[in-house]
């Protein structure tokens, strides 16, 4: 009965969801694309975005510079235009009607560095995104730098000046293997003239010896043809132990390009070079490529993937560990979490309406199995990675394939709200009871693949007045599961309760400065875990995702 009342409840979500928008498909907007000089710029890629930032939809100019997006649901919307060597431009909160026109200029950061005079602020303003911008000693708005993406030239209109966003973010963590404590990270992006974009990040543990992690990377406009990219990642984790041996080393090396063949296909291949080293242990290296061919046909997708990396589970875009892989151990060695993935997709995006359908193929190396709990001397081994900060460990499970299906849909609500349903199907490790108290390596060889189904519901949107940020997700999956159903997608709903909820903070009327209030709960109901009480004594707790808390302050200068 809990389960059907699962289903039913999910059922009635996708109908509500997939109930299209009052008045879809009676609005267009069309314009031109001109560089700062007036000349039309052929080939550059126009979107639709909600005001969520999800692509609605898009298109290329013509010969002349021009483009044109039909079939939209009346409303706000956000237009970004992208051309080779150019800053991306955009402009918010454009109202789409029927026959809308808005004409979109592209500029180079050197067109950019000339500063214009600021602008009055507005007392009234109380939507407006100053307070969230890098400026000048003469308080001149410089660039903005976007939640979910890269440098971006802001423009409210013919004279709109451009802006800038970066953070530094000072964190208390807790739950988190090989991240617990008091954290700040910062970072930085830039995009000179050259259309070389450069991004780096750093995240350590002040006053301490634990982790740190750091990234530098930058990615090379090609023009029309595409871009090459390359990202560096390193991390150190001195609290990470193996049984006598202690301070866990990763480095990671990422290489790709994008590929455009016309208006419709695009390619973007490369791969990830990682390694990871602790004293005493046999030390672990592995090419990881990957690759993705798309081809598009109006608001539709149709994609083939291809991966052989499955991410850390503890990275974000926030962090350095969003590039690397998930490390285990097994047998006294390191061992990295991998596999070969293959999927072909379709999706489609519509008004206020998306969705998308994936079948896909897994198989699975050395997947990571993660517990709490205080191991026993006994048990303290080469046959796990010890945090001793967290009491979490990881240790390699065993590998199995998998075949299985996705799908997922989104939908617009009123006032900037969002909801997203996703359901996937395919092979998880489960850890079924064990008659007697075993040792930890009888414990992760227990595991074994089951068939199993998630279901999950996401809300986001925000609290008009306040402009607070929030994001509620719950995804449904059988308690036993200790292994993700869709181990290689980097997008997946967390399991089971998470909370994410962003406050802003005005520190000066003028906006010279913010500040945000962060608060992030994973697996609020500690659902999923699995208790072992092992040949020692000890009692650890198996689970896909531990209870997590990450909470602290987003300084925006």
């Amino acid at each position: 009965m809990k389960c059907s009342a699962y289903f039913a409840g999910f059922a009635m979500l996708i109908a509500l969801g997939a109930a299209p928008a009052r008045g879809a498909g009676t609005a267009s907007v069309s314009g031109l694309v001109r560089d700062a000089s007036g000349v039309p710029q052929i080939g550059a890629e126009v979107q639709i975005l909600s005001p969520s930032l999800n692509v609605v939809a898009s298109a290329y100019t013509n010969a002349e510079g021009r483009f044109v997006i039909p079939s939209l649901a009346p409303g706000r919307y956000i237009l970004k235009a992208m051309g080779p060597s150019f800053l991306p431009s955009q402009r918010e909160n454009v109202r789409v009607r029927a026959g809308t026109i808005v004409n979109l200029t592209l500029y180079t950061l050197y067109e950019v560095m000339q500063w214009l005079p600021a602008q009055p602020r507005s007392g009234k303003a109380s939507k407006d995104d100053w307070a969230w911008t890098l400026r000048s000693a003469a308080n001149r708005p410089l660039l903005r730098w976007l939640e979910d993406g890269p440098l971006v030239v802001e423009a409210d209109g013919p004279r709109g000046t451009p802006k800038l966003k970066a953070r530094i973010m000072a964190t208390g963590q807790a739950g988190t293997f090989g991240e617990n404590g008091e954290r700040i990270s910062s970072a930085v992006e830039e995009t000179p003239s050259s259309s070389r974009e450069l991004l780096a990040r750093v995240d350590f543990a002040p006053g301490s010896d634990a982790g740190m992690e750091s990234m530098l990377g930058f990615r090379q406009d090609l023009g029309y043809a595409g871009a090459v990219e390359s990202v560096a990642a390193v991390a150190v984790d001195p609290e990470v132990t193996s049984g006598a041996n202690a301070g866990l080393e990763i480095a990671s090396v990422r290489s790709s390009e994008a590929m455009r063949f016309g208006a419709a296909v695009e390619a973007d291949v490369g791969s990830n070079v990682v390694a990871a080293r602790m004293a005493g242990m046999r030390s672990s290296a592995a090419t990881l490529p990957f690759a993705t061919l798309s081809w598009h046909d109006g608001n539709s997708t149709v994609h083939y993937g291809l991966a052989t990396m499955m991410a850390d589970p503890n990275g974000s875009v926030d962090e350095a560990a969003a590039w690397m892989p998930a490390f285990a151990a097994s047998d006294g060695a390191l061992t990295i979490a991998h596999g070969l993935h293959q999927e072909i997709g379709w999706s489609r995006q519509t008004g206020s309406s998306g969705m998308s359908l994936v079948v896909y193929s897994d198989r699975v190396e050395d997947p990571v199995l993660e517990a709490m709990g205080d191991l026993g001397p006994g048990e303290a081994s080469s046959a796990v990675l010890l945090d001793r900060m967290s009491n979490l460990l990881r240790v390699a499970g065993p590998g199995y394939a998998s075949a299985g299906v996705t799908a997922s849909l989104t939908h617009e609500l009123p006032d900037g709200n969002g909801v997203e349903l996703d359901y996937a199907n395919g092979d998880a490790l489960v850890m079924p009871a064990l008659p007697e108290a075993p040792a930890i390596q009888a414990v992760a060889a227990s595991a074994h693949p089951q068939r199993a189904q998630t279901f999950a519901i996401s809300l986001s949107g925000t609290l008009d007045g306040s402009g607070t940020e929030w994001r509620a997700s719950y995804a449904w999956e059988p308690d036993d599961v200790v292994t993700a159903v869709t181990p290689f997608a980097q997008d997946a709903t967390a399991p089971y309760l998470s909370l994410h909820l962003r406050q802003p903070i005005r520190i000066t009327r003028d906006g010279a400065a913010g500040l945000e209030a962060l608060l992030d709960i994973g697996n609020l109901l500690a659902q999923g875990y699995r208790p072992f009480i092992l040949s020692d004594g000890s009692l650890l707790f198996f689970a896909q995702s531990q209870r997590s808390l990450r909470a602290g302050l987003v300084f925006t200068f």
